[in-house]
């Protein structure tokens, strides 16, 4: 399953992809975060390894993110994979001077019940994205003017 989400965001690019980037900004837009570990290799930098530990619903999920591509503040991509799924994340920060276009192609590979969700109810995934994002728009422009630096997604 492959889908294409986008925001709008009120800050221009380098301070939106600084807050991105900065992985002690993570819990003001995934609140549902726990921790983070990583495995191996430079944080944030392609061959990266870190495992990351989300509370959903009364569980946990446990994912392992690698990431894959690095040209900031154009692009990130990175892939996440947790039991029986696997899900490509390919960021593009694109500038529109004062605004800046976060376009998120995701592309999902699953195994076993969630492929029956792929099918059945993909509509949860693109809620979750679009969620995700629409998050993460909200604190880069309530917090935009302090943007950090360094890290990983």
């Amino acid at each position: 399953m492959r889908y294409t989400t986008e925001v709008r965001i009120a800050q221009p690019r380098a301070k939106v992809v600084a807050l991105f980037d900065n992985p002690d900004n993570l819990r003001q837009w995934q609140p549902e975060l726990l921790s983070m570990e990583p495995l191996e290799g430079i944080p944030g930098q392609p061959g990266s390894r870190t495992r990351f530990l989300y509370r959903m619903g009364k569980g946990e999920l446990e994912m392992v993110e690698t990431i894959e591509l690095r040209q900031l503040p154009e692009r990130f991509r990175a892939v996440f994979e947790a039991e029986g799924v696997w899900n490509r994340c390919d960021n593009h920060f694109i500038d529109q001077q004062a605004h800046t276009l976060w376009r998120m192609e995701n592309e999902f590979r699953c195994r076993g019940w969630m492929r029956l969700m792929t099918w059945f109810a993909p509509w949860m995934f693109k809620r979750q994205t679009r969620q995700s994002m629409a998050r993460f728009q909200a604190f880069a422009e309530r917090e935009g003017g302090e943007a950090g630096s360094g890290g990983s997604q």
